[in-house]
């Protein structure tokens, strides 16, 4: 059965042997973020910090920094079923007959089991505060020492398409200023800073929900980049393989998961912005200050006793690469759907998952591998990817020393290397020229054929078969340990 709520997945976390308690009192301001990166560095368990000073709140860290608490949050070992279920959904056709429609009812039921539910009470709404609601209750942290202040970094910020109403979740740093605005890190190519765009031409605001603490689930869907057009709430179902139980805010016209440990209500107006960080940030290094809008609070609605989750980010690896590799696996699924060529992807997590991504594939025709490279710089997310490298699918794209390999042994600079100038580019990559300014890299590394310039198709060396099953079968009298 999949987790209704983080409690439900804390005591998970401790009947697993995957949860420490920490009871000495503990300070937001850096010592909290330096306990939880030793213990991400050194591969620890997920920490509740129970004894938060000046605050009334108990504290969970570093909640899904391993595979295995992974799998237990998602209720999957396999990541890539996550993504099948997804490509099942696309690939239902329309009925044309009676026959195939009673055919197609249990699948159908399947996604009306999977569909976000409004009911009129759940946990969250134990405590509503309006006036009195404030910002600096919440125990957010200050991660570096030359952070610009304290951040909301683990809070699912949630609007809707004001064109067509279709709800997205995402995981948006926020810069507390005071008791009542923060200044929300809406970057250009997200989605929720689309909605806001859209809102802002318009001469509007927009309302938003900042969700902090719920199932594990819908935490994950808030990070997935999931396809335009699919509302975050369903694909939190599909994971979860149930759907999620919604309650009306109070002040804004929003949907939040009962369950959630603390929701605040607010607004986002157009004609208000500040200035932004520093932030020490994923890449390893302080983001620079820019302009971002500002959120305003409206209300807080929460339980008697809420946890606040959080999580720190900085050089590699934390927290974030092991989310990032259950995006990249679940995900592969849909790049196949797109380019059916593809075999295996990876984006290794010392690349800050939007650095590098490596790609092999099943190559029957030339230049095939740079149809590849351009494809997957328009699909989604992966146009801010910074460098790919495409291999033939007789290299493990998780091994980087077969990969490196196949980079030295078949790719010839001149002739295999795609550089594209003036390309969209993250705005967190250190690199870039500006702001999401930068270039990109594609590089050849598949065996040339005749069309492509090789002056010979060379034969790779192998052991032939009886050879290898004579060694199999005297091995043991060779006297080799």
């Amino acid at each position: 059965m999949p987790f209704e709520n983080l409690r439900e997945y804390i005591n998970a976390l401790e009947e697993n042997n995957m949860l420490s308690r920490v009871k000495a009192k503990v300070s937001v301001d850096l010592e909290m973020a330096e306990i939880l990166r030793r213990v991400m560095y050194s591969n620890g368990k997920a920490i509740l910090f129970e004894n938060v000073e000046n605050y009334n709140m108990r504290v969970l860290g570093n909640a899904f920094g391993s595979i295995d608490r992974l799998r237990l949050a998602l209720g999957v070992d396999n990541f890539e079923d996550i993504g099948e279920r997804i490509v099942a959904l696309t690939r239902m056709e329309i009925p044309s007959s009676i026959l195939s429609k009673l055919k197609m009812l249990p699948r159908l039921a399947e996604i009306s089991d999977t569909a976000p539910k409004i009911v009129s009470k759940g946990h969250v709404q134990e405590v509503y505060e309006s006036n009195e609601a404030s910002l600096l209750t919440l125990p957010a942290l200050k991660s570096w020492p030359k952070d610009a202040g304290r951040f909301i970094t683990f809070g699912l910020v949630l609007t809707k398409n004001p064109e067509n109403g279709v709800r997205n979740l995402g995981v948006y740093r926020m810069q507390i200023v005071d008791d009542k605005h923060a200044i929300m890190h809406w970057q250009i190519h997200k989605r929720g800073a689309q909605h806001y765009l859209i809102s802002k031409e318009k001469g509007k605001g927009i309302e938003v929900a900042v969700i902090i603490g719920c199932d594990p689930a819908t935490v994950f869907s808030a990070v997935a980049p999931v396809p335009e057009g699919i509302d975050k709430y369903l694909f939190s179902g599909i994971v979860r393989g149930k759907g999620l139980r919604l309650v009306r805010c109070n002040s804004i016209d929003l949907e939040v998961p009962a369950e959630a440990e603390i929701v605040l209500e607010g607004y986002v107006d157009p004609n208000n912005t500040m200035l932004e960080g520093p932030f020490g940030d994923h890449v390893g290094y302080y983001s620079q200050q820019e302009y971002y809008p500002v959120f305003t609070l409206k209300g807080i609605m929460r339980r008697e006793d809420p946890i606040y989750l959080t999580t720190v980010v900085g050089k590699p690896v934390l927290e974030d690469s092991y989310i990032g590799y259950v995006i990249e696996r679940s995900f592969l699924p849909l790049i196949r759907l797109f380019h059916p060529e593809v075999v295996d992807f990876s984006m290794p997590a010392y690349g800050w998952f939007q650095g590098l991504a490596i790609v092999s594939i099943k190559k029957r025709y030339p230049f095939q591998a740079k149809k590849v490279m351009l494809g997957l710089w328009g699909l989604g997310q992966l146009s801010l990817t910074k460098m790919i490298i495409v291999v033939d699918d007789d290299i493990d794209v998780h091994n980087i020393n077969e990969v490196i390999w196949a980079v030295t042994a078949r790719c010839n600079p001149a002739r295999d290397i795609v550089i594209i100038d003036n390309a969209p580019t993250d705005t967190l990559d250190p690199s870039a020229y500006s702001s999401n300014v930068g270039s990109k890299i594609g590089i050849d590394a598949t065996t040339k054929l005749k069309e492509e310039g090789a002056w010979e198709v060379f034969e790779l060396a192998k052991v032939d078969d009886n050879t290898k099953r004579l060694v199999d079968m005297r091995w043991k009298e060779y006297g080799i340990d």
